[in-house]
């Protein structure tokens, strides 16, 4: 954690100016709202990337998407950069969104090739966008489960996505875009089953031939690297620095995304995190702590739920009406909601869409958003975080509808089996608490305990060597001494 010296602001303030509740802002005035009287934002290590990242990033939704007639969603970025937010969010799929970036970077000096263009700067920020292409190249098969989607009308693959975003953030918004322009990051968008990660491994766990099909990770790896192995990069162009992907709806597969990528490809992860997770098969015991021991960066989103915490109904946005333009509610406040994402072990910063800013701050989302990410990661306690829990599943219990399998208790181990005398088993799915170890039993004894570690790689599944033969169990308990069993034939 790091921490800027420049403004000596206490954690104190920090809360004073903080709103708990909307009755509580009400109460309060800043004057006009000034960013230079803000403290520089604190900052986390992005994984093993090399970054310092601030703890709020820009979402490139919300208002920046759903742009209602009052608002300007340029004004939005510029008040984020003035803020010193250094991560900024987009996507293919986010209707202006991209072209609204664009417009802030003309102010900013950030297209490259432009007078007075600023590379210093443009390399101080970390710019992520995403494609739900699942395919590397034009003419893919139609496969079941397999959703490939685009804003783009002629974009007919990951690598078009690419290129779309460039164009929209430093080009013409028509398929150019200037040398030098690049991504910090693409993002694998919503990653929905185990069918579409099968089909982004083509060409990895399979054959690759540039006179067949592959997955957009293969594809996404040329463009990092300036290679072209696929054959979809001629030009052997670099235009994306780091490749990751997003998630929201099923843990299992993004579990098995990560631990399939013995190539070292994926780098980052945007999650769904918030005080309702646990209402559903939850990501901070299960997909969180994997990618965290494998160094990736780590991006929590749908805090609000995206706004179903609060005045929508629990669906997908769909027009400007849907967009949140307060600072939470009485009954649930914002603060202790970003609050509660950030403090999950893992998380290095957020994307919060903003409805509105406002010159007064105690009304300004951004401004808001921002003290309230102003925490350690260490900065709640666990009575606190389920404190908080229980309020936001009492106000609002069926707000995560994006998270699609249901909660279930602890499992047991899985894919269980002896061979050669050697038992191995892939890790178990937690419930509420994180699981602590796994127990070996033959005929009625205990053999062993063996510690529950993040299984990084499907690969190197957990192993424990037995000396002779007999009627095994193996059992998964979790911390709060909950368990799960198989017999192992």
């Amino acid at each position: 954690m790091t921490k800027s010296k420049k403004y000596p602001v206490t954690r104190r303030d920090f809360i004073k100016v903080s709103a708990a509740s909307t009755a509580a802002v009400s109460a309060m005035s800043l004057g006009a709202c000034n960013s230079e009287k803000l403290p520089e934002p604190m900052k986390r290590p992005f994984g093993k990337l090399g970054f310092n990242v601030t703890t709020l990033g820009l979402g490139g939704q919300a208002s920046i998407q759903w742009t209602p007639e009052d608002v300007e969603p340029e004004k939005i970025i510029l008040k984020a950069f003035d803020l010193g937010i250094n991560y900024f969010d987009t996507s293919n799929l986010y209707a202006d969104s991209q072209l609204n970036y664009h417009k802030a970077f003309k102010h900013l000096n950030l297209i490259p090739g432009e007078e007075g263009y600023n590379e210093a700067f443009r390399k101080s920020i970390w710019l992520t966008s995403k494609t739900a292409m699942r395919w590397g190249k034009t003419g893919w098969p139609e496969r079941e489960g397999v959703n490939n989607w685009s804003n783009g009308e002629n974009v007919k693959c990951a690598v078009d996505d690419v290129k779309r975003s460039l164009s929209q953030l430093f080009g013409d918004g028509e398929g150019y875009y200037p040398d030098g322009a690049y991504l910090d990051m693409v993002l694998c968008h919503t990653l929905n089953n185990a069918a579409e990660v099968d089909v982004l491994y083509e060409g990895l766990e399979t054959p690759l031939s540039s006179n067949g099909n592959f997955g957009a990770l293969v594809a996404l790896r040329d463009l990092r690297d300036g290679t072209n192995l696929t054959g979809m990069n001629p030009k052997e162009e670099k235009l994306i620095k780091h490749i990751g992907f997003s998630g929201h709806a099923n843990p299992p597969a993004m579990m098995d995304m990560i631990q399939r990528d013995e190539y070292g490809i994926l780098e980052g992860m945007l999650v769904s995190i918030n005080a309702n997770d646990k209402t559903k098969m939850n990501m901070q015991h299960n997909v969180i702590p994997i990618a965290e021991a494998k160094g990736m960066g780590i991006i929590g989103m749908k805090v609000f739920a995206d706004a179903a915490m609060y005045h929508k109904e629990p669906r997908w946005s769909q027009t400007p009406a849907d967009v949140f333009r307060k600072v939470g509610t009485d009954e649930l406040p914002s603060k202790p909601l970003i609050e509660y994402s950030l403090t999950t072990p893992g998380v290095h910063t957020l994307i919060i869409g903003i409805g509105q800013i406002d010159d007064d701050p105690m009304k300004c989302q951004l401004v808001q958003n921002f003290y309230a990410a102003q925490i350690e990661p260490d900065g709640m306690s666990v009575t606190e975080r389920k404190r908080i829990e229980e309020q936001a599943k009492s106000v609002k219990p069926k707000s995560n509808y994006f998270q699609a399998i249901e909660k279930e208790s602890l499992s047991a181990p899985r894919d269980a089996k002896i061979t050669n005398d050697v038992l191995t088993w892939n890790t178990a799915l937690a419930d509420e608490e994180p699981i602590s170890h796994y127990e070996v039993f033959r005929d009625g004894e205990l053999l062993a305990k063996v510690e529950h570690k993040p299984q990084l790689l499907k690969s190197q599944p957990f192993s424990y060597t037995l000396d002779k033969p007999g009627n095994v169990v193996l059992a998964t308990v979790d911390k709060a001494g909950n368990r799960a069993e198989t017999v192992v034939a």
